[in-house]
């Protein structure tokens, strides 16, 4: 009776504020539960290892999914 295809995740047209190979300057937040710090943009989270919470850094893209990405730091 249904498609699949009526059921779509709401996340498919969301756009990352973020874009792979590209470079921020942020805020350390918080730690996730893996250590990694936790940055957020506009809302949208980022992964940073080796971070502490606190730390302003500036990051690079490495990964960028519709929820999340994952950076690491420049120096």
């Amino acid at each position: 009776m249904f498609k699949n295809s009526m059921f779509k995740n709401s996340n498919e047209n969301v756009t990352a504020p973020v874009s792979e190979g590209k470079t921020y300057d942020v805020k350390i937040e918080d730690i996730a539960q893996k250590g990694d710090g936790i940055a957020r943009i506009e809302g949208y989270v980022i992964f940073v290892p080796d971070t502490a919470a606190g730390e302003e850094v500036t990051v690079k893209i490495t990964r960028v999914l519709p929820k999340y990405a994952f950076a690491t730091v420049v120096e």
